[in-house]
């Protein structure tokens, strides 16, 4: 029959339908290969991982600094006088311990020692004497007896500040493992004088560099003198 329409219900469900199909296919679809985007991960994840980098770097950090400081490197602050004018009171100083594990200290050393009355305490000196030799103090010098001078010479210390005597009046013979230290202000030391030779396991290690005050930096060498071995 011309004309005839088809029901009104009929239309509704197709139209419907070409919604539904327009919908799905105005999705994007991904395309093989595509990558993922990437995940962020959680706030408790990030932070698992950044304390464990941080245990790790601490952990590298202890690694290193431990065996400097224990075995090679110490630092060291100065009390008191009895170094003046060459170290001052407060100065900070590294000490190098490794040094006097492959040669032996040297005249003019500036040492880091255990009190051998008191091995708490550690006292800053300068090496004087060295094993073997014989070491005569009086008039306010210094005199080393050794095989390349067996009359003795007075020693020359370039360090001392003019008019800097040596009191005491001893003639102190040293073994062979045995060292005689002084301070560089005479006057007020506590060395050799009063505690006697130092045994070799006495010496903690010599001074290496002054780092603080900043603008007293120093590598220290040891002094030339008038005497050798």
């Amino acid at each position: 029959m011309a004309g005839h329409r088809p029901p009104a219900k009929n239309n509704k469900i197709i139209l419907s339908c070409m919604r539904l199909t327009y919908r799905q296919s105005d999705s994007p679809k991904k395309q093989p290969g595509e990558k993922k985007e990437d995940v962020i991960p959680s706030f408790a994840q990030s932070s698992r991982g950044f304390i464990f980098e941080i245990v790790k770097i601490v952990l590298i950090a202890l690694a290193v600094i431990i065996p400097i400081r224990y075995f090679l490197f110490q630092p060291f602050y100065v009390r008191g006088a009895s170094m003046e004018p060459s170290f001052h009171d407060s100065e900070y100083l590294i000490i190098d311990e490794i040094t006097y594990r492959f040669s032996e200290p040297q005249r003019g050393d500036v040492v880091v020692i255990r009190n051998p009355q008191n091995h708490s305490e550690f006292f800053i000196k300068r090496i004087i004497g060295l094993p073997g030799e014989t070491l005569e103090i009086g008039d306010g010098q210094v005199v080393v007896v050794n095989t390349s001078r067996p009359r003795g010479v007075a020693l020359k210390e370039p360090y001392l500040e003019e008019g800097m005597q040596t009191s005491g009046s001893k003639r102190v013979p040293l073994a062979n493992d045995e060292y005689y230290v002084l301070g560089d202000n005479r006057a007020v030391s506590l060395d050799s004088r009063t505690f006697g030779p130092l045994g070799r396991k006495f010496i903690v290690g010599r001074a290496w560099l002054r780092v603080w005050p900043f603008d007293e930096f120093t590598h220290f060498t040891g002094p030339a003198y008038n005497v050798s071995l």
